[in-house]
């Protein structure tokens, strides 16, 4: 960790040099440990230790972006000189208007000392036990845990100073036999709150119940997405369709729709940086306080999420939800709720006559149809036959072929207890999901495992 401190009094001085109208710098650096496993065994330790500085520079409305990860003075001075080459060669962007101003965010606890002193033999006594736990049932098992440090500062000429330090904690893990598997998944930024026994003990039960999996055939099904089978579509939505670009170019389920009913009454989708419940990450890659939004809102569309310069585009204000310089994609929600309900995961296995439990999905393509939330993927690591409102045994693996806003227009019911599960964002969010259960969801072919 390099420290608030260090990190705004070499910035600022690099700052000072520039010859542009307005400057901007964001740094994010982070300190990684991984211990992967395979077949039982640990396989991988890695540590990484890297840092990325981006430096923005604006001059007459003109861009330019340049990175280094080294933050030695020189090489700072260099890559800055090198945004400023760029600009020249850059059109000016009308709808740029300025890089943000100071602003409040709420202070939330983000860094915990015991994750970081987490040791790598710590985390292999984890593993030995998980392999040890699986050995007992003559299953292997796969998967990675990591414990993660992390610094985000963004820092511009406007007197923007932004600065969090975070921690990350997780794991995830297959159980398998010769024709099953069974994941489980855990999340904090506290190491010692991943209840790893449990999620050992859910791996492979899943695994064991799995086995000698039958034939099921397409159709549609009541089914019973867990946490990590939700996450997986939420990734999904999020790319396509919480974020203002593609809202203001068309190709979202939200356009055309605020304040249209997109979902059924019990969905409601928001995202939160400052809700320390999940991954909390008050403020984005612009310095801006992250604001509470409401994507969906008791199957209502809301608000997609902005930046400075879609917020510019849609003549609204940003709700702080900037990535990083240049990486193209629009602002984007990363710290994704979805509310729970008053059900609990068991009535609503109970609820349902004839019907699947899917544990995770995987090879998710959602860009079929981005304004339906067209999509289709598969099931993997657990998927159960549910008759008379109990689970009866194994079945293949299938494909699903969905709308998502349509799927999500005949929920039964979700679920009162929620799960973190790991986003695309690594440290900076995750997703709050509970249990839901669907009516009629479209499984539009099977496979031979």
């Amino acid at each position: 960790m390099i420290g608030e401190s260090r990190i705004f009094s070499t910035l600022r001085s690099i700052i000072q040099k520039s010859e542009a109208d307005q400057t901007e710098a964001i740094f994010i650096g982070s300190y990684s440990g991984l211990t992967r496993y395979a077949n039982s065994y640990i396989h991988q330790n890695v540590a990484e230790s890297n840092a990325t500085i981006f430096f923005r520079t604006v001059i007459d409305g003109r861009v330019g972006v340049a990175t280094t990860n080294s933050f030695k003075r020189n090489d700072l001075l260099r890559t800055l000189n090198n945004s400023l080459m760029i600009v020249k060669h850059q059109p000016p962007n009308p709808d740029f208007k300025g890089f943000p101003r100071p602003c409040k965010y709420k202070k939330v606890k983000t860094f915990f000392e015991p994750t970081v002193a987490y040791t790598p033999r710590q985390r292999a006594e984890v593993v030995r036990k998980i392999c040890r736990e699986a050995d007992k049932f003559k299953l292997t098992v796969a998967g990675a845990f990591s414990t993660s440090s992390s610094e985000l500062a963004v820092i511009n000429s406007n007197g923007v100073a932004a600065y969090q330090p975070l921690t990350t904690a997780g794991i995830n893990l297959v159980a398998m036999s010769d024709n099953s598997s069974g994941f489980a998944s855990g999340l904090s930024r506290r190491v010692v709150k991943i209840p790893f026994e449990s999620i050992t003990k859910t791996a492979i039960q899943k695994c064991l119940d799995s086995r000698n999996p039958v034939d099921l055939e397409p159709g549609k099904y009541d089914v019973i997405l867990e946490p990590e089978a939700i996450a997986e579509i939420m990734n999904w939505l999020t790319y396509i369709g919480f974020g203002a670009k593609p809202f203001l170019e068309k190709t979202s389920f939200l356009s055309r729709n605020i304040g249209k009913k997109v979902m059924g009454t019990q969905i409601s989708i928001y995202d939160d940086g400052a809700d320390s419940s999940g991954l909390a990450a008050p403020f984005d890659f612009e310095g801006v306080a992250k604001k509470k939004v409401y994507i969906v809102k008791k199957g209502i569309a809301n608000s997609p999420v902005y930046d400075s310069l879609y917020a510019a585009k849609g003549k609204t204000r940003s709700t702080g939800h900037a990535l990083m310089p240049g990486s193209g994609e629009g602002p984007m929600a990363g710290n994704i709720f979805i509310a729970p309900g008053k059900k609990s995961k068991a009535s609503l296995i109970a609820g349902v006559k004839d019907g699947i439990l899917v544990t995770r999905f995987h090879y998710i393509n959602g860009l079929l149809n981005t304004p339906k939330a067209l999509m289709t993927g598969m099931t993997r690591d657990g998927t159960f036959k549910i008759k008379n409102g109990k689970i009866v045994g194994a079945v293949k693996n299938l494909r699903f072929t969905e709308s998502i806003t349509k799927a999500f227009s005949r929920v039964g019911g979700v679920s009162k207890e929620t799960r973190l599960v790991a986003n695309w964002w690594d440290d900076f969010g995750c997703c709050s999901s509970p249990t839901i259960m669907i009516k009629r969801f479209n499984f539009s072919g099977k496979t031979e495992f």
